[in-house]
């Protein structure tokens, strides 16, 4: 089992920036992948960015570029550092640790006003 705990949310203007920060206790060695998900209202979920156990990176097309997924392996840890935030970036946000299952944080909302 893998429990994760995610901070850092709230409410910006456009442009700005928040750093969320997701740490995980438990069987952290069986962690490969970990992720940010977020879920605007009225949508579903989607994938925002993933990093590898190995520190390889993806992102989705509309986050490229502004947001960072980093990860502290020491503490258990991953960041996702967003910048140039716009309001379309409004919604919950969502760490995920997979293993050979799939463990949720219990979500961070976001909010960017114009």
């Amino acid at each position: 089992q893998v429990q994760l705990v995610e901070s850092g949310g709230g409410l910006v203007q456009a442009v700005g920036s928040l750093r969320l920060s997701c740490a995980a206790s438990g069987s952290i060695f069986s962690i490969n992948a970990r992720g940010w998900y977020r879920q605007a209202p009225g949508k579903q979920r989607e994938l925002v960015a993933r990093i590898s156990s190995g520190g390889s990176t993806n992102y989705a097309d509309s986050v490229k570029c502004r947001f960072t997924i980093s990860r502290d392996n020491a503490k258990g840890t991953v960041y996702l550092q967003m910048n140039s935030l716009k309001p379309e970036d409004t919604a919950v946000y969502y760490c995920v640790a997979m293993t050979r299952s799939w463990f949720w944080g219990q979500g961070t909302q976001v909010t960017v006003s114009s």
